[in-house]
């Protein structure tokens, strides 16, 4: 096993992993146990009692976070020529079609999220080899797939993310950054939780939320208190 590094040391010796912190204390501890010398992102595991296996027990959506994600996020709109100044205006970072059709084509995939109208997701399909895996894909349930580009992009912009539950049964999600004070990282944190539980699929049995662990980039797991759901 590694060595843990003099400021991993300190970062655990300040961190009881035997016990579960109250979502304020979480968002305050980990600040302080972050020692990267970049602007470190704060995520959150959450470990849902459901089988993403079966249809009716998968578990999706969007939140838009009070506080934004704190990472400029690059927007592709996949448009028609009438749509190419609501999105530039609205602040995609890339706007176009047929060209921007090709370079993914060619691999080019450096962009965070793709905004696209409903008479362009034909184009799309082919692509779903490349979009897919890197979670890309547009979709009309995360709002991705719209006429009204501005406001998908807008919300994107503003701090709205998608989120779904994986093969074990955990969502990932960075809500933040460590710059952020612990009451914005708080806010955003419990928006994730919350949405996320009003999603509880009818079908699932017993406790929903098993547990919520915040973490930042390279940082220890503080395991968060959340009453059974």
């Amino acid at each position: 096993m590694a060595k843990l590094t003099k400021k991993q040391k300190e970062a655990h010796a300040k961190l009881d992993s035997s016990k579960s912190y109250g979502l304020a204390a979480a968002s305050a501890l980990v600040k302080d146990i972050t020692n990267v010398k970049f602007d470190a992102s704060v995520d959150l595991a959450i470990r849902l009692g459901v089988d993403p296996r079966k249809a009716n027990q998968m578990v999706r959506g969007v939140v838009t976070l009070p506080h934004g994600t704190g990472k400029d996020v690059k927007v592709l709109a996949l448009v028609t020529p009438d749509k190419e100044a609501e999105a530039l205006e609205a602040g995609a970072d890339y706007v176009g079609l047929d060209e921007y059709l090709q370079k993914i084509k060619g691999g080019w995939t450096d962009v965070d999220v793709i905004i696209t109208m409903p008479s362009v997701m034909g184009k799309l399909g082919p692509l779903g080899r490349i979009l897919g895996p890197r979670g890309l894909m547009p979709n009309p349930k995360t709002g991705t797939v719209t006429m009204d580009v501005a406001k998908a992009v807008q919300d994107v912009k503003a701090g709205k993310i998608d989120f779904k539950v994986d093969k074990t049964g955990i969502i990932h999600a960075a809500i933040g950054k460590v710059s952020f004070d612990a009451k914005k990282i708080e806010e955003n944190a419990n928006e994730l939780i919350q949405t996320i539980i009003k999603l509880k699929p009818t079908t699932a049995k017993g406790t929903y939320v098993k547990s919520v662990f915040m973490s930042s980039t390279m940082s220890p797991s503080i395991e968060v208190e959340v009453k059974a759901v």
